[in-house]
């Protein structure tokens, strides 16, 4: 198989959870992270359950320059993007953080990828971008409402 993906804030809880999954599926990984929400501990952790020590590079996403470095040395077939600040009191809290981090690095990846031909992207999202659901399940056919916070 051998395809090459990268994973957005994957030494978070679901990115890491991943990336183990990816590995143990033979795809080749690398790991972009600014560890505002992880440990770098994480990293052997991936190591001791598979076997092998992904590629990790330290880097905030909202350097565009960073991440076009990222892209341009290497070859990758998908993206998967889980790194976001996630706390929704929090971003009541801080806005405008929230708006930069979260939308100007998926920015980033999206022109990044754009320049690098790298056609697919899995995004990772909450269903806190539904609002406050009237029913129960959240479904894909669920309506979107209002936001009720920065991170919605």
């Amino acid at each position: 198989m051998n395809k090459s993906i990268l994973v957005t804030g994957g030494l978070g809880y679901i990115g890491s959870h991943t990336v183990v999954d990816l590995i143990t599926k033979g795809y080749k990984v690398t790991i972009v992270d600014n560890l505002s929400n992880s440990r770098i501990e994480i990293l052997s952790n991936i190591e001791k359950i598979t076997g092998i020590l992904p590629d990790f590079i330290q880097a905030n996403l909202i350097d565009y320059s960073k991440i076009e470095n990222i892209f341009s040395t290497n070859n990758f077939d998908t993206v998967i993007h889980f790194a976001a600040f996630l706390f929704v009191d929090e971003s009541v809290e801080k806005p405008l953080d929230y708006y930069e981090n979260n939308l100007i690095s998926l920015i980033n990846v999206l022109k990044a990828m754009k320049q690098n031909k790298v056609e697919k992207i899995i995004f990772s999202s909450s269903c806190t971008v539904y609002g406050n659901p009237v029913s129960f399940p959240v479904t894909e056919e669920t309506p979107i409402t209002k936001a009720s916070s920065p991170y919605g």
